[in-house]
């Protein structure tokens, strides 16, 4: 649709400075983090900037009519083009929709704007002695719309498990600009099983079913005290195995992480200060809790760590777990230093694989990055299995790049064939939809019936999640 009628149309919806429709700001809006979106071009016909849920229902209820494609989107921290406008249309950016409308402490929850930075939320959170666990590494930047249609989760997803557990309730618009409330009109209660859970149905949906305009978000008590342990090894496979054996001996850390070899050289050549140790692997298990629970888990996973033949280093100095969380949250701008010429790229850097096969996983992997022929930095959750690989590549090169695609490939098969998923936390968009009937056989075509039934129309961020 031409860019001039569309924002005429959309001038009876939206004030003019809502709306932007030149060449320069829509391109502005056809990219995200993917390496999909480096080779491709694309660009909506029109960006709106919606304040209210009527506004949004407005737009659908218009876009319906007319065919359009709508596209929701948070701070476009993602990895997968899940908010690239890939059939064109309208772009909903919900970012500066940013107002936490009230923290309720007597029930905690909490109501918020889908536009939310999650760093700033709980920063606020913190005054009442809350907080929201998932924690993501895009913190910083990541909305809490977005992390609601991705179903993210993050580092501590092992003891506090995924956005999906927090969601209590959301207000929707459908595609033909219906709203509705899930989880209860008016509900503030955390336990709720009455009818079907549309609200679980719309988390993780990454705006193919409506749009999120508000939500009820379930709240925890900040823990009183944490510890971390840095546990090496100098081979790779004795790593993993001592995950499992810290579940066996009772002990659930909030947080597990691993980094392999290329990830300590990497973030050793971005920050030298940092000096982690030069290793196959290095494991970060962060416990919180009451002060005495905290120092004997400490304690316990050391002791489990070195049993196994690796050393370990037990703190609970703020200043020291600081310095050990920044040589984790480092490794993702820290990778593409491992090659001169390189840059990192994200594609298929989040499979998810059984407990019981991480080691193989990462095994494999190496294999693959030597087979292809391209440097791969492996890094991520270890304690639920959710391992982010970052292939390093000079991106000028075609050739290297079509062995870089053989290669995401062939990780995201790797997963399926261990048992696990092409993704754990950063969705399918675009990048990972050709995998879905092999992921799910026939599920899928019930996934695609409830599209179809609340999308007839197919304009809710259509070509994502489904080939």
């Amino acid at each position: 649709m031409a860019s001039n009628s569309l924002k005429r149309d959309l001038l009876t919806i939206l004030n003019s400075n809502q709306i932007r429709t030149g060449e320069i700001d829509r391109r502005l809006y056809s990219y995200d983090s993917s390496f999909l979106a480096t080779r491709n071009s694309f660009i909506p016909d029109a960006v709106v900037f919606p304040h209210a849920t009527h506004e949004v229902a407005a737009i659908l209820k218009y876009a319906s009519a007319q065919s359009i494609p709508v596209v929701p989107r948070g701070a476009g921290t993602g990895e997968t083009g899940g908010c690239l406008a890939c059939r064109g249309g309208i772009v909903l950016d919900l970012s500066p929709w940013n107002n936490v409308d009230e923290v309720d402490t007597s029930n905690m929850q909490a109501f918020v704007r889908p536009g939310v930075v999650h760093a700033r939320f709980n920063r606020q959170l913190s005054d009442h002695g809350l907080f929201f666990p998932p924690d993501p590494g895009s913190s910083q930047m990541c909305t809490l719309g977005g992390m609601i249609a991705n179903n993210s989760s993050g580092l501590r997803a092992v003891k506090y498990g995924t956005t999906e557990n927090y969601v209590l309730g959301l207000r929707i618009v459908l595609a033909s600009g219906e709203v509705i409330t899930t989880g209860g009109v008016n509900s503030r209660a955390i336990k709720n099983v009455s009818g079907l859970n549309l609200t679980k149905l719309f988390v993780g949906s990454e705006g193919t079913l409506g749009v999120i305009t508000r939500a009820r978000l379930r709240l925890w008590p900040k823990p009183a005290a944490k510890g971390l342990v840095m546990a090496t090894f100098r081979r790779l496979e004795d790593a993993p195995p001592v995950v499992q054996e810290v579940y066996r001996a009772g002990i659930m850390p909030s947080g597990v992480e691993i980094l392999d070899g290329t990830a300590i050289r990497a973030v050793n050549m971005y920050r030298p200060e940092t000096a982690l140790p030069e290793v196959e692997a290095i494991l970060l298990f962060e416990v919180d809790g009451s002060p005495p629970a905290v120092e004997w888990e400490g304690h316990q996973i050391s002791n489990v760590a070195v049993k196994a033949g690796g050393k370990a280093e037990w703190s609970t100095d703020p200043q020291r777990m600081a310095d050990l969380w920044r040589g984790r949250s480092l490794v993702a701008a820290a990778a593409a230093r491992i090659r001169p010429d390189g840059t990192r790229i994200f594609a298929g850097e989040d499979i998810s694989i059984p407990l019981d096969k991480v080691a193989q996983a990462l095994r494999e992997v190496h294999r693959l990055s030597a087979h292809y022929g391209i440097t791969v930095v492996s890094f991520g959750h270890i304690g639920d299995g959710n391992i982010h690989t970052a292939p390093v590549i000079d991106i000028d090169s075609p050739e290297e790049v079509e062995r870089a695609d053989a290669l995401v490939d062939a990780i995201h098969r790797l997963a399926i064939e261990l048992n696990g998923s092409t993704t754990g936390e950063h969705g399918v968009g675009l990048v990972r939809s050709g995998y879905a009937a092999i992921e799910h056989g026939a599920a899928l075509q019930a996934m695609q019936k409830i599209k179809h039934a609340l999308d007839p129309q197919n304009i809710m961020n259509p070509g994502k999640i489904w080939p």
